[in-house]
């Protein structure tokens, strides 16, 4: 082949498939000037057969047999796929050149206009998802995460079709046999979709008529882990085609390959395919390694729940004896609250979203303020308890700080604004950390702060070797107690950010109290 011989690329005709392909394409004629790519279209059994789920159809390579042999006779040059889409079995004769960045690997749950009516009168909610991971893992989820859950029933339909057809069913007339109150789909394709201005396929415009006045709710992979490899795209050529992956190692992302190799291994382990019941994604924080989020049931019926920490270096054990300090019976109690329900509403502005630090952050008998605000947090816990008060929160941080939370908030899909654009309820103490980075000139409130006065048992946070900083305004109430040999730790994101600037000798960020109990756990 010679230098300047166009590259074939093979891609299925769907919207999103179409749409993700281009990309690619794009990417590589940027990063090769004077590259010619043209895409070829190819119709696949996954594509072809919508009205049944694929769990239901024998076999497998749904959606990339006839691809691969297109790719095998030489008809096309490299293909792009949906990683989540492979079986963990390939042909020898190809090649998996290159991983691009993942995008978000999160599912996305678009609901019907009137869903927060539906709930309030307890008219229970119809969900379309044709995944038995999502079926498997969202019962128990949105019975936790919707507002006035209690009172309703969850039911889950089957559902396939492309991204538009689905969210069409969202508008059906009430009562018809197709209309839906909600539809799960993964949000890295309605990104890929929404940028989408280049094509005949106009995602974005798409798009942009189709979410409009939809509730929505992220889900958080702590509690609703996706499929092993979503978000991200394989991009194959043949084996022996040097020219193609010397063109296609440009686009390599190597931690995302390690993520998908790591969520991959568990696929083998615990068995998988289109009948699969569990999730598995590995998320990498700022400073405290890689977290492998895993909830479902295997293959053979074990309930395999459970998230492995990895540090990004070796941890050296705790040193025992280990007298250890954190704040949960202080958390218990009831806070003292700086702003009432009256003197917030004079605050909040009208278009504003609100991000709550913690549930406490809102004040009684304020959950009404939030109604028709988008609304995020910074934990499924918080998220748990506002629900339980009415308030529809759409997403959350996931415990790793607000670096998390504006990253998610920044995805344009969301339709949200910058982070500097919102209203942040937090701890008193705590309003200077939210006035750096990406939410610099947000408007932050405190609304709470502790019962008391001074920390709790001060003599046993004294005699503490380890302690747990559960926020900044706790770290700088505390910090002149505890022994200057002390270890300390936190989660990541702000307080981890503080603690090193105030010049803390022994620290170590972790991804939640759980993992540093369990560590220091190990001295004793």
């Amino acid at each position: 082949m010679s230098a300047d011989t166009p590259l074939r690329l093979g891609t299925r005709r769907s919207a999103l498939a179409w749409v993700q392909s281009s990309q690619v394409a794009q990417a590589l004629r940027d990063a090769h000037p004077g590259l010619q790519i043209e895409l070829v279209g190819i119709d696949t059994r996954g594509d072809l057969i919508t009205n049944v789920p694929l769990s239901g159809i024998e076999g497998k390579e749904f959606f990339t047999a006839e691809i691969d042999a297109a790719l095998l006779q030489g008809r096309v040059d490299l293909t792009v796929h949906s990683l989540k889409d492979l079986s963990l079995e390939r042909p020898p004769a190809l090649h998996l050149a290159a991983i691009p960045q993942r995008a978000n690997p999160r599912d996305i749950i678009l609901f019907a206009p009137d869903a927060l009516q539906q709930l309030q009168a307890g008219a229970g909610l119809r969900i379309g998802t044709a995944s038995p991971r999502r079926q498997q893992l969202l019962p128990a989820f949105l019975q936790r995460a919707l507002p006035y859950a209690a009172r309703n029933a969850i039911t889950l339909e089957p559902l396939r079709g492309n991204v538009d057809s689905r969210l069409r069913r969202l508008r059906e007339p009430r009562g018809s046999e197709r209309q839906l109150d909600g539809v799960v789909l993964a949000l890295a394709g309605l990104t890929r979709l929404f940028a989408d201005t280049a094509t005949e396929r106009q995602g974005h415009a798409l798009l942009q008529q189709l979410l409009q006045d939809l509730p929505l709710m992220v889900l958080p992979l702590s509690e609703c882990p996706a499929a092993p490899g979503q978000g991200a795209l394989a991009i194959e050529c043949r084996a022996d085609d040097t020219r193609t992956r010397g063109l296609l190692a440009v686009l390599e992302h190597a931690p995302t390959r390690a993520a998908i190799s790591a969520e991959r291994q568990v696929l083998a382990q615990h068995g998988g395919g289109c009948h699969q019941r569990f999730g598995a994604t590995q998320l990498g924080t700022t400073d405290a390694g890689t977290v492998m989020h895993i909830a479902g049931i295997a293959a053979d019926d074990r309930d395999i729940t459970g998230r492995h920490w990895s540090p990004p270096a070796a941890l050296a054990p705790a040193v025992a004896p280990v007298r250890s300090w954190h704040s949960a019976a202080q958390d218990s109690s009831a806070p003292h609250t700086l702003l009432d329900a009256r003197a917030l509403q004079a605050l909040l502005a009208h278009d504003a979203p609100v991000f709550l630090a913690h549930s406490r952050a809102l004040p009684a008998d304020a959950a009404a303020l939030l109604h028709g605000k988008r609304v995020w947090t910074s934990g499924s816990a918080s998220w748990f308890k506002l629900a339980a008060q009415g308030v529809w929160v759409e997403g959350c941080a996931e415990g790793l700080g607000a670096n998390v939370a504006a990253e998610l908030i920044n995805v344009p899909v969301l339709r949200l604004p910058a982070p500097n654009h919102w209203t942040v309820l937090t701890h008193a103490g705590a309003e200077e950390g939210w006035q750096d980075g990406a939410w610099s000139g947000s408007t932050v409130l405190a609304t709470y702060q502790s019962a008391t006065a001074a920390l709790p048992d001060a003599d046993a946070l004294a005699a503490a070797t380890h302690v747990w900083w559960s926020s900044v305004s706790q770290f700088e109430l505390g910090r002149a107690l505890v022994s200057a040999t002390a270890h300390h730790a936190s989660g990541p994101g702000k307080t981890a950010a503080h603690i090193r600037a105030a010049g803390s000798k022994q620290f170590t960020p972790f991804p939640s109290l759980a993992e540093w109990q369990q560590w220091i756990a190990k001295a004793r």
